[in-house]
């Protein structure tokens, strides 16, 4: 499994560098699981006005029909515990950010993308 990265722009951001690398790691993770032994995810950054934007783009199936990604405890894995997006999501938004979920316009597969505030 190969994640490729694709670098942006310097930027200094003030962070809890721990929580956001927890953040990135389940999305990651999400991603390659996604993808199995024989796809690609890519993890990219760039400016976009007074927002940082990170996109991690995955050639899996892409996200299942439903509403429930952020409801705690809901899993589409076998075995998932159901709390890796809450709680990515949490650690965004008390960074003043975002994140988004959707499929892929351009293929099959999936965009998160993650829109932190330059401050």
């Amino acid at each position: 499994m190969l994640v490729t990265l694709i670098e942006g722009p310097a930027v200094s951001l003030s962070i809890d560098a721990d929580q956001i690398e927890q953040a990135l790691i389940n999305l990651i993770r999400n991603a390659v699981d996604a993808v199995a032994l024989s796809g690609h995810v890519s993890l990219g950054w760039r400016l976009d006005g007074s927002w940082l934007q990170i996109e991690i783009v995955d050639d899996g199936p892409g996200l299942p029909p439903s509403s429930k990604l952020f409801v705690p405890f809901f899993t589409t894995k076998p075995g998932g515990s159901g709390i890796g997006l809450v709680l990515t999501r949490q650690i965004i938004e008390q960074h003043g950010g975002t994140l988004s979920l959707q499929n892929r316009s351009d293929s099959h597969g999936c965009i998160a993308c993650i829109r932190l505030p330059l401050t």
